[in-house]
């Protein structure tokens, strides 16, 4: 074991707990768990399941999307009696698609100490393993659940230059594959890793059709929890191009054609009737 960490009183701990395998749980994590005076989490039953493990009783209060900002009160109170609480989500870093950001702004706000206890994220560690660009990503999280939210937003993800990162549940997988697919075409690269850290850990790379595919011929490999991680657009439009479709479909819902691509002409200085017949095209009247 480590030395003490010798913990601030009033101070809320950020601690990172395993996504699947419980010995990646770090020393630090351990102690500053066995230390606190009360522990903040997701979802308590789970939690408690981590502490058995530890051997620990620790007093829980439930801090989850849907009643954290009502207890911002509750823990300053304890906070400002001197008491320490560390802040867990049931698996990874807080905070990380997870609950916790209205409770830390607010207590960021009241001047109050936050110290990170760093381990586990899923994002980091599929990232590691995946054999796709890490240079430069974004995180990107959960899609919506409607397929119209969800090609809508990957749509404007067509033309992103870095390795993108999507979590998925075991519900979604394949319809979100799907969409992916349709989004990004044929021949994108991507890796899909599933229960990661966990026994049945699975890693599929290759084309999303070709993963969509392979995924789909077993009902096995549709169960857990999913990173999806998508490479970028190598060889992306010029923002411009990019710009101007968007600008075009906002002003024909409120001009015609002509004047739409009048306008677009004065602002980006394009052929004023390559234009027009642009537009024309876009709404399907060329």
């Amino acid at each position: 074991m480590i030395s003490d960490p010798r913990l601030q009183a009033g101070t809320l701990y950020i601690v990172a707990t395993p996504i699947g395998n419980l010995a990646d749980l770090t020393e630090r994590a351990k102690q500053v768990l066995t230390s606190v005076d009360v522990i903040a989490c997701e979802d308590t039953r789970h939690t408690q399941k981590l502490l058995q493990h530890l051997g620990l009783r620790k007093p829980l209060l439930s801090v989850h999307e849907h009643n954290e900002r009502e207890r911002v009160e509750q823990v300053t109170s304890h906070l400002q009696s001197g008491q320490t609480m560390a802040l867990v989500s049931d698996a990874g870093t807080p905070l990380i698609s997870d609950p916790g950001y209205p409770l830390v702004a607010a207590l960021r706000e009241r001047g109050v100490s936050i110290t990170p206890v760093p381990g586990v994220s899923a994002i980091i560690t599929a990232l590691s393993a995946a054999g796709l660009p890490t240079d430069r990503f974004t995180f990107e999280g959960f899609l919506p659940h409607k397929s119209g939210g969800k090609r809508e937003k990957l749509d404007a993800l067509t033309q992103e230059p870095r390795t993108m990162v999507f979590y998925e549940s075991k519900h979604r997988i394949l319809d979100t594959l799907e969409c992916m697919a349709q989004a990004f075409g044929a021949e994108r690269q991507a890796c899909v890793a599933r229960e990661l850290t966990k026994t049945f850990e699975t890693f599929y790379h290759g084309t999303l059709p070709d993963i969509l595919a392979r995924i789909s011929a077993d009902e096995d490999q549709q169960k857990g929890e999913f990173v999806v991680m998508i490479t970028g657009n190598t060889n992306p439009a010029p923002s411009s191009e990019v710009d101007t479709d968007k600008l075009f479909r906002l002003l024909l819902a409120e001009l015609p054609p002509k004047k739409a691509a009048a306008v677009i002409s004065d602002l980006t200085g394009e052929n004023k009737k390559e234009l027009y017949q642009k537009a024309l095209e876009i709404q399907g009247k060329a």
